[in-house]
């Protein structure tokens, strides 16, 4: 099935506001197994319409968001009837509907409204219990020779994606014939680049008959995606986890803060973190994730020797003759957080951000992560990230996170 999505709105072309959708109705679809062919943005006014007949002579499926409110700029629903010849007429669901919505909540329903409720003839409202703006649908039938099917949707998130999920997706179902959709697998990897990937797998995964794969690179990781039947995506997994088992993160979605708390739930585990570098980002990422309280007992930043000392009796001695950023102070700050907190793991990070403070030694980038554990070895990792700072960062603060999954799951270091 080809698929278009129209994302209208002023807004979202001068920057007040994210296209979230993008995001949203390329991983909704690919669960169907479809693949969104284009997505355009296109301000209010006479260019949705424009985009509209361009989008519905190469689609079977065209999605519009925006546009449905009842101010003088929400044209969406009369551009929609005038390309396609259909009269608007007041649909009486969805004008008891808007009627109730504001009841409900003791407000008067303002004239201007009542705009909401129109409908193209022979379409269908989509109900919208979370707003005053229906959907709606129109089927193939009523597009002429278009043949393409047109969903109009409202803008905010938190009234598409119900709208969407409910009352859609059953629809481009039964427009595709979708019984079964293709198994769709992300697998996400960490440590390993792109171009490794490309060079070492690439040509086993082409060779499966019946799978789709496609790679995803970001910041430290790269997700593998496996699109086909039960057996060719199982095919498609055994070669990936073959090259780089230690190296795949989850198979669920899971970003690595979940992945590591998850690990330390299953294993009874409580954990703290010693970041200087970062400055509390790790402990930012893993407190983002619900139910983290049961597992993070001390988050310390430790930014200035002074803090090293008197937080985590890091030893002035060994800053002044290792530095700051060494292997010593790292394990030192993560064997201090270890005893002051009480927990059973502890991580430290300690680096050089940049721009300045780099050294031919120590070059900016530079970075040493260490992770003890009560009862074993101190681990440490000297690694270098010559990236911005931010990235420097997030860089380091995926490095480290990897690192203690990796303990936890007893992966060789």
């Amino acid at each position: 099935m080809r698929v278009e999505v129209i994302n209208t709105g002023n807004e979202l072309l001068i920057g007040k506001r994210v296209n979230t959708h993008a995001a949203y109705f390329g991983g909704e679809l690919m669960k169907l197994g479809i693949q969104v062919q284009k997505q355009v943005c296109v301000p209010d006014g006479d260019a949705i319409g424009k985009a509209l007949q361009q989008s519905m002579l190469e689609s079977d499926l065209v999605l519009v968001t925006g546009g449905l409110g009842p101010t003088s700029d929400d044209l969406t629903r009369e551009l929609t009837a005038e390309l396609l010849g259909l009269e608007l007429i007041e649909d009486e669901s969805a004008m008891r509907s808007m009627e109730e919505f504001f009841k409900k909540r003791n407000k008067p329903m303002a004239a201007v409204n009542r705009k909401q409720a129109f409908c193209p003839v022979g379409a269908e409202i989509i109900p919208n219990p979370n707003g005053t703006a229906p959907g709606v649908y129109v089927p193939p039938r009523l597009s002429g020779d278009y043949q393409c099917a047109v969903v109009l949707l409202p803008g905010p998130p938190r009234e598409l994606y119900p709208m969407f999920e409910q009352e859609v997706i059953p629809k481009i179902k039964a427009l595709g014939g979708i019984e079964t959709p293709d198994l769709t697998l992300e697998l996400k990897t960490h440590g390993v680049g792109e171009s490794d990937i490309q060079q070492e797998i690439d040509h086993e995964l082409a060779a499966i008959e019946g799978l789709e794969h496609g790679y995803c690179a970001r910041l430290g990781e790269v997700d593998i995606r496996l699109v086909g039947s039960v057996s060719a995506v199982a095919s498609g997994r055994a070669v990936v986890e073959k090259h780089y088992q230690d190296s795949i993160i989850s198979d669920q979605g899971e970003e690595l803060p979940e992945v590591v708390l998850n690990l330390l739930k299953a294993k009874g585990l409580q954990m703290t973190i010693a970041e200087s570098c970062t400055g509390g980002l790790i402990s930012h990422r893993i407190t983002n994730v619900l139910g983290s309280s049961a597992s993070l007992t001390y988050g310390f930043v430790t930014y200035s020797n002074e803090s090293k000392v008197d937080l985590l009796g890091v030893s002035s001695e060994l800053i002044e003759a290792h530095g700051a950023v060494s292997k010593e102070v790292s394990q030192a700050m993560a064997t201090g957080a270890l005893i002051r907190s009480g927990a059973d793991i502890a991580l430290s990070v300690t680096g050089i951000a940049g721009p300045g403070g780099g050294s031919e030694e120590k070059p900016v980038g530079t970075v040493f992560i260490s992770c003890a554990i009560k009862g074993q070895e101190t681990i440490t990792q000297h690694q270098c990230h010559p990236r911005q700072r931010v990235s420097f960062k997030e860089a380091v603060s995926q490095s480290a996170l990897d690192l203690v999954r990796r303990r936890l799951v007893g992966v060789e270091i």
